[in-house]
C-alpha cells in the first residue's frame, strides 16, 4: 500500500512536471489504459478532456485514425500506442491523425519513453508528441509550387549530394526520366559543368551558401544543354539541401544565331549590291552606314561620309534635306522621291529616293536606296524637245499624228485637271495666238501695244495655267487644240 502511494506521488509529480510543456505528453499504462494527458496533448488530437481522447488504446483507435505520410494506413499494431506498449522504444515517428466523423488532421512526430519502477520494470509508458503540421503543411505548398512551376528545378541533398526532387520542368529540358535522375549524385549529373564561375559554385556547394547566376553547359547523351543556373540552400524535411534552378538558353543561342545570320546575310547583301544605300540617322539625317556603290557614285570614301550630313557634304541642298526629313518623319516611308545630287567631282547626278524608318539596334535609322536616273531623265528631255520641236508647227500634220506625238511627251497621269481654253483670259489667248505664230517677246507687244514686262507677266499666267514651262510646249498645247498659228478667237462671255 505504501508502494501504491508512492508511485501514486511520484506520478503525480510527474504529470505536475509535463503539464506546462508545448510538447503533448500521454501517459499509459502497461494495461493499455490511457491514465493522462497534458492539454498540449489534447489540443493536438482536437478535444478538450481524457474521455474524448479514448480510455484505452482501443477506445483511441475508434476515435482516430492514423496513416504514414506515404498515405499507407496504420495497422492495429503499428499504432505508437501500441508500440510502446508492446516496449518498442522509437523517435521521430511521423504519422498523420485524423479525426473519426471530423474534417480535422494534424500531423504529429512522436517518440517513445518508458518510465520503470525501483525494480526496473515498466510502471508508466510515455509518448511524446511534437505537432509538425504547420511544418508539413508548408512543405506541402512548396512540393505543389516546385512541381506546377514551368521553370526548371532540381533539389540535391548537400550531406551526399543525391538529387532528392524533379520538377516537369526539368525533365522536359532534359529529356530524362525521373527515375534516372533520382538516381544520380551531382558528380554523376553535373549541372555545373562548364559553369563561367565552377570554382566559386563549388566552393559555395560546399559550405551549403547561395550559387549566384551563371552560364554552365549541361552534358546530356544528345547534345550538351545551355543553361543560367543558380542555387538556393533549403532544408528539406530537416535535412539540408540545396535547389537548383534552371534557365533554358538554347531558345535565345538559337535566337542570337539567327539574327546574327540574317545580319550577316543584310551586311553581305547591303555591300554588294549594286544600287547606291545608305543607313542615316533619323533625328538629324548623319550617315552611319554607306555601301559601295553609294561611295562610288557620290566619290566620296567611308571616312569622309561617315559622322557627316547630305547637306553638309553639299550632295544635295539644305532645304531638301529638310524636306527628305520631314516627309520621312511625318510618313516613316517615301518612295520615288526626286532630288539631284552633287558628286564629290561637281557632277550632278538625278535620283529616285525610297526610303523607310527602321530601327537598328535599337537605334532609329532611315534606310535610302537611290536609284540613278541621270541617263534616263537625259533621254527623256532630249525626246520631249525633239517632240516639241517637230510640233512647234504642226500645220502640216494630220490631228491624228499630232495627238500621237503629244501622248508620247505627256506624262502617264497629270496629278491637275487640264487646263481647257476658257480657263484663259482674253488676253491670254491673244498672247498664245502670237507665240503659235513664232512671235517673240517684243513682237507680241508691239502687235497688242503692251510693254515687254507686261508681256512677260501673261506669259508666266499662261504657262501656270497650261502646266508647261516653255514656248513649245504652250505652243504643242495649243496644236492639241485646233490652234495654228492665227489669232485666238475671244472668249465669250459666259451665260
Amino acid at each position: 500500500m505504501v508502494t501504491d502511494l508512492g508511485q501514486a506521488r511520484d506520478r503525480h509529480q510527474l504529470q505536475q512536471i509535463i503539464a506546462g510543456l508545448s510538447e503533448g505528453v500521454i501517459l499509459i499504462e502497461p494495461g493499455q489504459r490511457i491514465v493522462w494527458g497534458n492539454e498540449a496533448a489534447l489540443a493536438m488530437h482536437g478535444v478538450e478532456s481524457l474521455e474524448d481522447l479514448g480510455a484505452t488504446v482501443d477506445a483511441y483507435r475508434r476515435r482516430f485514425r492514423l496513416r504514414y505520410r506515404n498515405n499507407h494506413i496504420l495497422k492495429k499494431s503499428d499504432y505508437p500506442l501500441a508500440r510502446v506498449i508492446a516496449g518498442e522504444s522509437f523517435s521521430d515517428v511521423t504519422v498523420e491523425v485524423c479525426a473519426a466523423g471530423r474534417d480535422e488532421h494534424w500531423v504529429h512526430s512522436i517518440r517513445s519513453q518508458v518510465v520503470t519502477d525501483a525494480d526496473g520494470q515498466p510502471d508508466c509508458l510515455v509518448l511524446v508528441i511534437t505537432d509538425v503540421t504547420e511544418q508539413y503543411e508548408a512543405e506541402a505548398r512548396f512540393e505543389s509550387a516546385f512541381n506546377a512551376n514551368p521553370a526548371p528545378a532540381a533539389i540535391a541533398r548537400l550531406s551526399d549530394r543525391r538529387y532528392i526532387k524533379v520538377n516537369q520542368g526539368f525533365l522536359e529540358m532534359t529529356g530524362l526520366s525521373r527515375e534516372d535522375i533520382l538516381a544520380y549524385t551531382l558528380d554523376d549529373f553535373d549541372v555545373l559543368n562548364a559553369a563561367e564561375q565552377r570554382d566559386l559554385a563549388l566552393e559555395r556547394l560546399a559550405e551549403g551558401r547561395t550559387i549566384p547566376q551563371m552560364e554552365a553547359c549541361i552534358p546530356l547523351p544528345t547534345r550538351p544543354k545551355f543553361v543560367i543556373v543558380a542555387g538556393q540552400p533549403i532544408e528539406v524535411s530537416n535535412e539540408a539541401c540545396i535547389l537548383f534552378t534552371f534557365a533554358d538558353l538554347d531558345p535565345r543561342k538559337e535566337t542570337e544565331s539567327a539574327l546574327r545570320q540574317s545580319e550577316q546575310r543584310f551586311s553581305t547583301a547591303f555591300r554588294l549590291v549594286p544600287v547606291p544605300i545608305a543607313i542615316a540617322a533619323l533625328d538629324n539625317f548623319r550617315l552611319v552606314e554607306v555601301n559601295d556603290a553609294f561611295r562610288e557614285v557620290t566619290g566620296f570614301s567611308d571616312e569622309q561620309l561617315v559622322g557627316r550630313t547630305p547637306s553638309e557634304l553639299g550632295l544635295w541642298p539644305d532645304d531638301t534635306q529638310q524636306r527628305f526629313g520631314r516627309e520621312i518623319k511625318k510618313t516613316h516611308g517615301i518612295r520615288g522621291f526626286e532630288l539631284e545630287m552633287r558628286a564629290k567631282n561637281g557632277e550632278r547626278v538625278a535620283c529616285l529616293v525610297s526610303a523607310e524608318a527602321v530601327a537598328i539596334n535599337d537605334d532609329q535609322r532611315v534606310l535610302c536606296v537611290l536609284q540613278d536616273v541621270t541617263d534616263r531623265k537625259r533621254s527623256e528631255e532630249e525626246l520631249i524637245a525633239a517632240i516639241e520641236q517637230v510640233m512647234a508647227d504642226t500645220s502640216w500634220f494630220s490631228r491624228s499624228i499630232v495627238e500621237k506625238l503629244a501622248a508620247l511627251r505627256r506624262p502617264v497621269s497629270s496629278p491637275t485637271r487640264d487646263a481647257e481654253l476658257e480657263d484663259l483670259t482674253g488676253r491670254e489667248r491673244d498672247v498664245l495666238g502670237l507665240i503659235c505664230q513664232g512671235r517673240n517677246d517684243a513682237e507680241i507687244g508691239e502687235v497688242l501695244k503692251l510693254s515687254r514686262n507686261t508681256v512677260r507677266n501673261h506669259l508666266a499666267s499662261l504657262y501656270r495655267k497650261l502646266g508647261v514651262n516653255r514656248r513649245a510646249a504652250a505652243i504643242v498645247w495649243a496644236r492639241e487644240r485646233g490652234i495654228t498659228g492665227q489669232l485666238a478667237p475671244k472668249k465669250r462671255p459666259r451665260r
